[in-house]
Parts: C-alpha cells; structure tokens; sequence
C-alpha cells in the first residue's frame, strides 16, 4: 500500500479523467447484461462516491496528511475513470464493465485448476478487474492475476476463453490507472 501511495504524485485541484484509451475491436467489446436503468442508478451511486473521494482530497490537502493525499487522490482518479468507462458506456454500449456491483476483495470461485473452474476464475477476475474503484483494487486484482498465471496446467493455460478474460482483465486494470495499452503497428503501415 505504501508503495501504492508513492506513485501516485499530489494534486491540489481535481483533475477530470481523461477518455478511455483502449479501443477494442467490436466483435472483443463486452455487451453489458445489465439495464440502462441499472446502468443509471449506478452512476449516480458513483458520482456520489466521488464526492465522498474529493472531500477525502480536500480533508488530507487540508490536514497536510501527504499519505492520505497521495492515496485519496490516487481513489478518485480511478473512480473517475470507472465512472468514465460508464458513461462510455451509457453513451454506445462500450467499454462496459461486466459488472456494476463493488465486489468484496477474493474471488468466489474456488481456486482449482481443472477447465470448468479456470474458466470461471478468469470470468470473475475479468468481472472484479473492470469494477475497481480504488487503487488497492487495482493492485490486488494485479498481483492476483500475475500469482494465478503462473499456476495453470498446460490444458488449462491453453484454453482461448480463459486467456481473452486474462487479456480482457488487464486491459481494464490498465485502463483503470490511467495507461493506455499498445496495439501492434502493422509493419506495412506507413
């Protein structure tokens, strides 16, 4: 967490999130299977939640804290980013996170590697990872990702499903710090 709280430089105004940077290509893009009522009802709860995130910004600004700052400001850049993937969303059914709930840190799979359980692990993985809306989330979800590849068996660690929830996973985590992620350039391109 201390390390979290580093990389993160303070800010003393609110910065607006920047637009998503990953484009998928239609047919990899996940279709929300949630309403637009839902879809709404969760952006208000966000937006209310990112409030809650600038005074914790103003209070740890206010109190020279610069831990808290760093952290609190880390929080609602993400935050803003959930929130801007949902308007994204909202506006042409993309970038939609598989999920609107603010999962429990640990999955509820079980952590067995036989096919059926890998797919669902990596399911929920690429679910938890969309709907982060803190660092730590992101962080976790991170390490976890990186501990769990390791450990498959070749028959698991081949399959196609599991390894485009991975990809799918880690795009929303690179998404959700900010980054954008590299699309191979074709080399005949000028």
């Amino acid at each position: 967490m201390t390390l979290a709280a580093c990389a993160t430089p303070p800010h003393s105004q609110f910065e607006t999130p920047p637009e998503p940077h990953a484009q998928l290509a239609e047919d990899d893009d996940v279709r929300p299977t949630y309403g637009t009522a839902a879809l709404e009802k969760a952006l208000i709860t966000e937006r209310g939640a990112e409030a809650t995130n600038e005074r914790r910004v103003t209070d740890a600004e206010t109190k020279g804290d610069d831990d808290a700052l760093r952290i609190a400001t880390a929080d609602l850049a993400v935050r803003r980013r959930f929130i801007t993937a949902l308007e994204t969303c909202q506006r042409n059914s993309h970038l939609c996170p598989p999920r609107l709930d603010d999962p429990a840190p640990g999955l509820d799979t079980p952590m067995r590697f036989d096919l059926a359980d890998w797919q669902k692990m990596t399911a929920e993985l690429h679910g938890r990872a969309c709907a982060c809306r803190t660092l730590a989330c992101i962080d976790t979800l991170d390490d976890s990702l990186n501990q769990l590849e390791t450990h498959p068996t070749d028959d698991v660690r081949s399959d196609e499903q599991a390894t485009v929830e991975l990809t799918r996973a880690r795009e929303c985590l690179f998404r959700l710090r900010g980054k954008s992620i590299a699309k191979p350039v074709d080399p005949g391109t000028p």
